[in-house]
């Protein structure tokens, strides 16, 4: 990690190889949307050999030759792999969304690394590095996961290092601000009128050695009096961050007492405590100017990468059982052992097809051999997990990714990463493993989209086609939810936010040539009875021949809530026949799950039969069914119908300073708080009951209020009357299922 000289390994065009685990680094890199994770991406490539000074490899492809959607975007929506070699070693870099709404993407890449990079952009606001890394930050705290910072746009107006570094100890090392410590510091030339001030070199504080990049090539620089004392004061503060988390405890001591401590030992130390996710440095890095051969910043930062980043064989590898759920061994991660990955991505190629993303933790996987695939996918919302569903499937070619291109490989070993095509119908988050002894890994868990799309097929040549597109869709993106609403009778993609929603129509349009239109979603309502009622239905035609006759009379009483359709029949004399009572109660039925006044389905009544009569020849099963429907409507014409609306509970997760606004803001949704309690560090969880036509769209206007701070879930709790004003605006309409976020 300190200054050396290097002779990297990587060609441009050629795919970056690993021969055994010590020698792969997987690094996913989190940050907030444009902070500048992709083009560090490409730097760090330019760097390592594996692009030529046009940022292409040798057959024209980019690193950042996203889909055409991310290009119309502007920014990335999907996790994309970049394996570079750098002195031996085999880097993959896991470039990461970082728009909240593609955190499947994230988790994705989270659960494929073995160390995290953050980066953070000095041209944002603190609130919007807080908002969408802080929670990532925590995730990868709770696992032990090794993590850096690196800061980005330095060259930009009115930035600061300084600033940013104390910004970055807050937020991340608010248990421990000293674990958060900058390696270098930056030089930056002189400040233009607008105010930027471009990154010009680097002074490393272990070692003390000044670089400067401004020629285009990386040459020494000796210190000037302005920058030593500047220079000598973050060194000391660097050096006390590392001896605090030092496992050698007499070298806190030696410090203390005045004697020396070798840069070596410094360095040393530092790596250990970098592997062991105490200590979190932060650098800082920039593209290569027009020309050069490297970015400022870049061979810092893969020397930390390759020396401060630990081997996946020095992590531990997620539990695994049986498909049936009896615990087996922990995996090792050795290429000789049996065979243990997952697939944590699944992308489709217009040529190739299916293409699965695999993470190998154990054994060796190569073309050809047949695996056991098996899996309960991810989670279902609420945390239920997926039936399981088990295969042995022959393993199609093995290749690398690069831009757009695909590398063939002979194989990828325990610890690295490789994309599989015709892997069968193998789904992320799918374990493979030996076909002699199946496994199953222990899944990671998603968020549940909480954001309604409804849509129908654009034409008819769409509707034959919607279907299959709707499941390849959902099958690619386990963020993606499908409904089919046996209520409204309508086709529901569960989505994470607007971004989301807007990339899986063009995606249905673009890949699989479908076109949908979305509509408003509608919300499930019901009706009920207010009050008791009686009613008579009389189905009487006679005009010759055979003809229909039934008449029924009946009482309709209000149950409590959840009752259901109950029937009672109380007819004395024969009045209505036996055979015929049945036929009343399954008009009864039908009728209620027609409704009667709105359209919604009638529930939680008692429909009591107490007279009748019928006729020798022309009393029928389907005539007492009609008389049965008709009488139900009589009865809902002389009483007062209440409409049913259904009320979630909610849980929403906020920062302390936000527990105001967003009470507020609950109870402007008639929202009911029924509670507060103190979760983790210093956030709130709020509990509340809100009618679901109110929270339609509260996955964005919650992300909104908090700065991308909040989130929630949401569960189905009962349906509960809906305010008269409202009801009555709902029954002026004749489509009186109620639309999310239409006003009512």
């Amino acid at each position: 990690m300190g200054d050396r000289t290097h002779t990297h390994t990587g060609a441009a065009g050629r795919a970056a190889t690993a021969d055994r685990p010590a020698s792969v680094r997987n690094v996913v890199l989190v940050g907030h949307s444009g902070s500048g994770k992709t083009t560090l991406v490409e730097a760090l490539a330019l760097t390592a050999g594996a692009l030529n000074r046009a940022g292409r490899v040798e057959d024209g492809a980019t690193v950042s030759d996203h889909d055409e959607i991310e290009q119309r975007r502007h920014r990335s929506v999907q996790l994309s792999l970049v394996p570079v070699e750098w002195d031996g070693y085999k880097i993959n870099l896991l470039d990461t969304p970082g728009y909240a709404d593609f955190v499947g993407e994230l988790r994705a890449g989270l659960r494929a690394a073995d160390a995290a990079l953050f980066v953070v952009s000095a041209a944002q606001e603190a609130d919007a590095v807080a908002g969408t890394t802080r929670a990532v930050w925590e995730e990868c705290a709770a696992v032990g996961m090794p993590r850096a910072i690196v800061v980005t746009h330095l060259d930009t107006a009115r930035t600061s290092f300084d600033e940013m570094t104390r910004i970055c100890g807050r937020i991340f090392g608010h248990d421990d601000p000293d674990a958060v410590l900058p390696l270098h510091l930056p030089v930056q030339g002189p400040e233009s009128p607008d105010g930027h001030a471009p990154l010009t070199g680097l002074t490393g504080l272990l070692t003390e050695r000044i670089f400067d990049y401004s020629s285009g090539e990386r040459q020494e620089v000796p210190p000037t009096g302005d920058q030593r004392e500047p220079l000598q004061e973050a060194r000391g503060r660097l050096i006390e961050g590392i001896i605090a988390e030092s496992e050698d405890e007499t070298l806190m001591d030696r410090y203390l007492s005045g004697g020396e401590v070798g840069v070596t030992t410094l360095i040393d130390d530092l790596e250990r405590a970098v592997a062991r996710g105490a200590f979190h440095p932060v650098l800082t890095a920039a593209p290569a100017a027009e020309g050069a051969r490297q970015g400022i910043g870049t061979m810092e930062l893969l020397d930390l990468i390759t020396r401060g980043f630990p081997s996946p064989g020095e992590r531990a590898l997620p539990a695994v059982t049986t498909p049936d759920g009896a615990p087996r061994p922990a995996p090792v991660c050795d290429p000789a052992a049996p065979l243990v990955a997952e697939v944590v991505k699944t992308s489709s190629d217009p040529y190739v097809g299916r293409v699965s993303l695999v993470r190998v933790f154990s054994g060796t996987l190569r073309p050809d051999d047949t695996v056991h695939v098996c899996g309960h996918g991810l989670t279902e919302p609420g945390g239920v997990a997926r039936p399981c569903h088990e295969a042995n499937v022959r393993v199609g070619p093995l290749s690398a990714p690069f831009g757009k291109q695909q590398r063939p490989l002979d194989s990828c070993i325990a610890g690295d990463l490789a994309c599989v095509s015709k892997l069968g119908g193998a789904e992320t988050g799918d374990t493979l493993s030996g076909n002699g002894a199946p496994l199953l890994m222990e899944p990671w868990s998603l968020p549940d989209p909480l954001l309604p799309l409804a849509v129908h097929a654009h034409s008819k040549a769409d509707e034959d086609k919607l279907s299959q597109g709707l499941a390849r869709l959902v099958a690619e993106d386990p963020t993606m939810r499908l409904e089919q609403n046996q209520d409204t009778h309508q086709v529901v993609l569960w989505c994470m936010g607007e971004a989301h929603t807007d990339v899986a129509l063009e995606r249905l349009r673009s890949r699989y040539g479908v076109q949908v239109d979305a509509e408003p979603h509608r919300v499930p309502l019901r009706e009920t009875f207010a009050s008791r009622a009686l009613a008579r239905g009389r189905n009487v035609k006679q005009s010759g021949g055979h003809g229909q006759y039934a008449i029924c009379e009946i009482e309709v009483e209000p149950l409590p809530a959840g009752s259901g359709i109950e029937f009672v029949d109380k007819v004395v004399g024969g009045s209505v026949p036996r055979q015929f009572v049945a036929s009343v109660e399954k008009g009864v039925r039908a009728q209620a799950a027609r409704g009667v006044a709105t359209g919604n389905p009638l529930v939680d009544i008692r429909v009591t039969l107490l007279d009748g009569k019928a006729h020798s020849v022309d009393s029928s099963d389907a005539a007492f069914q009609t008389a049965g429907a008709l009488a139900l409507r009589e009865a809902a014409a002389d009483t007062r119908v209440q409409l049913l609306e259904p009320v979630a509970e909610v849980g929403v997760l906020i920062p302390d300073d936000y527990v105001g606004a967003v009470m507020s803001d609950l109870a402007g949704r008639r929202g009911r708080v029924v509670g507060t309690e103190q979760a983790t560090g210093d956030r709130t969880l709020v509990r509340a009951e809100v009618p679901e036509i109110e929270i339609g769209r509260y996955t964005v206007d919650l992300r909104s209020l908090t700065h991308g701070t909040g989130r929630f879930d949401r569960a189905y709790a009962r349906h509960e009357p809906m305010p008269p004003q409202l009801a009555d605006r709902l029954g002026e309409t004749p489509d009186t299922a109620a639309k999310v976020g239409q006003p009512i």
